[in-house]
C-alpha cells in the first residue's frame, strides 16, 4: 500500500460504495502498486506465451472489484484477498476461453503443435488449481485464504499470518495442509480426466 496506509484505502472504498466517484480515481493509485505486484507473480506462473499482459489483467480485475456485487470490505486483508481472487477469476475465464477456441479448432494438428500441447499441458493448469481451490474452500475457509494470498497474492508466510491474525507457525501449517491437499486433488483431477 501507498504512503497514505490502509486507512485511507478503506476510507476511499467505502466513499466508492457510497456512490463517490471521485472516490475510485483517487483509489487507484494507492493500490496500484500491491495490485501490480500481485498481477506480476501471477502472470509469472502462467506460460511464456500468454496472450495477457499485466496491465490487462490490473484493469480487467480493477472493473470487476469497481463494479462487482462484493459486500462492503471490512480491511486491507480483506481488500487483498478480493484483487486476487478478481484477478484469479480473470485469468480463470481467460483460460476458459483459451480452451473453448482450441476445442473449436480442427482435431487434426501438426506434429509441432501435438509437441507444444505436450509441453503446455506439463504446467501447472490454472482452471484444474481454480476448481480444486474452490473445493478446498468449502472444506476450509481460513486454509484456502492462506492460498489465496500467497499463491495469487504472492504473499510472504509472515505477511500472510499478519493478515489473517495467526502466527507466522500457523500460517506454515496452513499453508503445508493446503499444498498437500491441493497436490492429492490436482493429482486425482489428472487421472480423472
Amino acid at each position: 500500500m501507498n504512503a497514505d496506509g490502509p486507512d485511507k484505502t478503506i476510507e476511499l472504498i467505502r466513499r466508492l460504495e457510497e456512490g463517490d466517484a471521485e472516490a475510485a480515481d483517487a483509489l487507484f493509485p494507492l493500490v496500484y502498486e500491491q495490485l501490480h505486484s500481485i498481477a506480476q507473480r501471477m502472470m509469472a506462473r502462467e506460460r511464456d506465451n500468454h496472450t495477457l499482459q499485466t496491465t490487462a489483467l490490473i484493469n480487467e480485475a480493477w472493473l470487476r472489484l469497481m463494479g462487482g456485487a462484493e459486500a462492503s470490505v471490512k480491511d486491507r486483508e480483506h481488500f487483498v484477498r478480493l484483487a486476487a481472487r478478481a484477478m484469479r477469476h480473470v485469468l480463470v475465464d481467460h483460460a476458459r476461453r483459451r480452451s473453448a477456441k482450441k476445442r473449436q479448432r480442427e482435431r487434426a494438428q501438426p506434429l509441432i503443435e501435438d509437441a507444444l500441447s505436450y509441453w503446455d499441458a506439463r504446467h501447472t493448469d490454472l482452471l484444474a488449481v481454480h476448481e480444486a481451490l474452490e473445493r478446498l474452500t468449502e472444506r476450509d475457509e481460513g486454509v484456502a485464504r492462506v492460498v489465496e494470498l500467497r499463491f495469487f497474492g504472492g504473499l510472504t508466510l509472515k505477511e500472510t499470518g499478519a493478515l489473517l491474525g495467526m502466527t507466522e507457525r500457523q500460517a506454515s501449517l496452513a499453508w503445508s495442509f493446503a499444498r498437500g491437499w491441493l497436490k492429492r486433488e490436482l493429482e486425482k483431477g489428472a487421472h480423472d480426466g
